[in-house]
């Protein structure tokens, strides 16, 4: 069945080529699209196809996979000048996997609509390994016939797929949920390991204790081996919780509803990124300290911290 599927990953950064990779392992016919002309030759090493814009994928694929950063370039890689809703066939259809406010999914997908193509509302979680392993949870809402017509490329690329609701906007607002707890828990993490080494207490040994006691996270577990390696190389950056926390924030201000926690770790992030950091890893929200306290960091490989 794969065999007579074809699906195009428009946005081939860390997570967007991982999808393409699981495509290409299950012998689905893949193409790429991605504004950095460099990866081209990565996707054909692995036997997918480049297309030149947005449209040259859309009119080549039956799903088509979008991965880039908001709404905003979602929507420009969809409906703006060589967009591939204005190549895709009628009864195809869009995972719009970037994390965006709920109204927004809802807007897209019915702009799709309103072309004859079905829209699966697919945030991801798991990251660049889950993506390369075909094991991304996927948040999903939408009609039952786009996840009807997607299903031989949602088998290849996720681990779980969580079919939320009929309606778009539904997979937006849990990732919205998502991307609070991750945001606040990266942050947590940070202060914690800062207030560690301030008051003596060796990382590696505050990340062993911890990483086996009740305060550990899936957060603190992953990314603070990032910050003993001095390792700042971003898997997901400073920058995308700016963005990430920000929408959470604007969807408590759109229910009246009160967000604290969330509001003081996007202070964090956004001081890490007013700071310089914005590009390199989100662990580098540690680095707020190490400039606010003067404490020091693990270094990394060549004997910087970043």
């Amino acid at each position: 069945m794969t065999e007579s599927i074809s699906a195009g990953v428009i946005g081939l950064g860390s997570m967007g080529m991982g999808v393409a990779r699981s495509l290409r392992r299950a012998g689905i016919e893949t193409w790429g699209c991605d504004v950095v002309d460099t990866r081209r030759s990565e996707l054909e090493e692995i036997g997918g196809h480049w297309a030149t814009s947005p449209w040259e994928l859309g009119k080549n694929v039956d799903v088509a996979i979008v991965l880039v950063v908001n709404a905003e370039q979602t929507r420009s890689v969809l409906f703006a000048d060589a967009g591939a809703a204005e190549s895709m066939a009628a009864d195809s259809v869009v995972i719009a996997s970037a994390t965006v406010p709920a109204a927004d999914a809802v807007a897209i997908g019915q702009d799709l609509a309103d072309r004859g193509i079905h829209m699966i509302d697919g945030p991801v979680s798991g990251g660049a390994v889950g993506a390369n392993a075909g094991e991304l949870s996927i948040m999903a809402s939408g009609p039952d016939i786009a996840f009807d017509l997607a299903q031989p490329v949602l088998d290849v690329i996720a681990k779980k797929v969580y079919r939320l609701g009929t309606a778009h906007g539904i997979g937006a607002s849990v990732k919205t949920i998502n991307q609070l707890l991750a945001g606040v828990h990266i942050a947590a993490a940070c202060e914690a390991m800062a207030l560690g080494v301030r008051a003596g207490v060796d990382p590696h040994t505050l990340y062993e204790v911890i990483s086996n006691s009740a305060g550990a996270s899936w957060m603190f577990n992953n990314r603070v081996p990032h910050i003993l390696d001095g390792d700042y190389a971003p898997k997901s950056a400073v920058d995308i919780f700016v963005k990430d926390l920000g929408i959470v924030l604007e969807t408590g201000k759109r229910h009246t509803f009160p967000l604290p926690l969330t509001a003081a770790a996007h202070q964090q992030f956004l001081a890490a990124a007013a700071a310089g950091l914005g590009r390199e890893d989100d662990s580098a929200v540690i680095k707020v300290f190490q400039k606010l306290a003067g404490i020091e960091l693990p270094e990394g490989p060549e004997g910087k911290d970043g």
